[in-house]
């Protein structure tokens, strides 16, 4: 039975805006189609009552409703109601597994008759602001969610990070709350099935199993992910991120604000060893934490405080204005070393948990605005956003990895050139229906053991 999208949590969001009845007609009527109807039936009443504007049995009421927003010349009206009742329909087939409909919502807005010209003054006012909507924001946004439905076609690079881009969409409150829930939905299942493409093809990929039956590869970095892995989780005992992170958490603990900045840069240094990059990294920060919230200095460090400032240092490294990227962060990444950043970002993250929307949508903003090169211009940063999504994907909450040498002697280091020595063996903790295909995992990993 598909749920109705008015109740449980949305009934308080729809109580908020009762008293305005023609968003409240379109949506119930949308509602209750989107219940009893199939898919294709929907499509074509969303078609006559948005696109082709035109009455019939059953759409009178809510044909009234929309012209009652075009008679006041109300386009901002009319784009958040479109808003709402696309993602109303996104969330009722995401439930019922409609993807196919979700896909055909986005190509409605391709057809033709939005341009074509009419002497009805009411049908023109609302072509136009159809059109007005396919060029904005908004209707990208409203692509994502078919984007994903793709995959067997050449896509652009950024469809391989639609987990990231869609995070904006639910970190705005401005946003509608089914888009908001539709996108944080989606925005998970992405996260959760890339983590176990990635664990599934890290395992078994180091198995003898033929090449050709081997699993897909999920990232864009070929062979070389498996040492960018190796190289990431050696790092491991006293010395692991997770353990320097509850250290300078303990060390922390009620200073001064003034003070917390100052071992603040400290630790984000700490064991890096490119020195071009950690000198860039302390005198370019430096000037920033200097005299950020310096109102604050002689207080004593609290959750908001550091909430804030771990905020600040993620746009520093990203980007500030959240149009463009920071300079900071094509300085550092001149430097051509992609993976000591997103290490930084990850040790911000793990002092700071609460960041993790913030950081995300930074990583959006910047993918936003590379997203208008071709791959082949723009190497260097698609490099950047493979290695974070690797790297934040290992540090997931649903999911561990270990690195055994196979020998048996255990290791706190990964020597330069003994990457082949070593395995590496995941373990998937997911609720979702992928769960039980961890037990492949653990059979290929019993299989890899036996051989070595």
């Amino acid at each position: 039975m598909v749920r109705d999208i008015l109740s449980d949590g949305y009934q308080a969001e729809f109580r908020v805006i009762s008293n305005q009845p023609d968003r409240d007609m379109i949506y119930r009527f949308l509602v209750d189609i989107v219940q009893q109807w199939p898919p294709e039936a929907v499509l074509q009443e969303f078609k006559q009552l948005f696109i082709y504007y035109s009455p019939n049995a059953v759409n009178t009421n809510a044909v009234k409703a929309l012209s009652d927003i075009i008679f006041a010349n109300d386009e901002e009206e009319f784009k958040n109601t479109l808003k709402r009742s696309c993602y109303i329909l996104i969330n009722n087939w995401e439930t019922t597994r409609s993807y196919k409909a979700i896909k055909e919502l986005v190509l409605v807005f391709s057809d033709l008759n939005i341009s074509k010209s009419t002497l009805s003054p009411s049908l023109s006012k609302l072509r136009l602001w159809l059109v007005n909507f396919i060029k904005s924001q908004d209707y990208q946004d409203l692509k994502i969610f078919a984007a994903r439905y793709e995959e067997h076609e050449a896509t652009h690079w950024s469809h391989r990070y639609t987990s990231y881009l869609l995070v904006p969409q639910y970190a705005n409150l401005s946003n509608p709350v089914e888009q908001r829930e539709a996108a944080r939905a989606l925005s998970q299942e992405l996260k959760d099935r890339f983590k176990f493409e990635l664990a599934m093809y890290t395992t078994r990929s180091q198995s003898a199993m033929p090449r050709e039956i081997l699993p897909k590869n999920p990232t864009g970095l070929g062979d070389e992910v498996l040492r960018l892995i190796k190289t990431i989780v050696a790092k491991r005992g006293p010395f692991s991120y997770t353990n320097l992170a509850n250290i300078f958490l303990q060390q922390t603990q009620g200073l001064l604000y003034k003070n917390f900045k100052h071992s603040l840069q400290k630790y984000l240094i700490f064991s890096v060893e490119n020195r071009k990059f950690v000198e860039v990294l302390k005198t370019k920060l430096e000037e920033k934490l200097d005299v950020v919230y310096e109102n604050h200095h002689e207080e004593t460090l609290d959750d908001a405080l550091l909430l804030r400032t771990c905020n600040r240092v993620i746009e520093y490294l990203t980007t500030e204005n959240h149009r463009e990227p920071s300079p900071l962060f094509i300085l550092l990444m001149s430097q051509g070393h992609p993976l000591t950043l997103v290490i930084v970002l990850l040790k911000i993250l793990l002092i700071c948990k609460n960041v993790r929307t913030h950081l995300e949508t930074c990583i959006a903003e910047l993918i936003k605005y590379y997203m208008h090169y071709p791959e082949e211009d723009c190497k260097w940063v698609v490099n950047f956003f493979e290695i974070f999504h690797i790297t934040f994907a290992i540090y997931g909450e649903n999911v561990q990895y270990n690195l055994i040498k196979m020998n048996g002697n255990g290791t706190k280091k990964l020597p330069n050139g003994t990457a082949q020595m070593y395995r590496v063996f995941s373990q998937l903790k997911l609720d979702s229906d992928i769960k039980a295909a961890t037990s492949a995992i653990a059979e290929a990993m019993s299989d890899q053991v036996a051989e070595d």
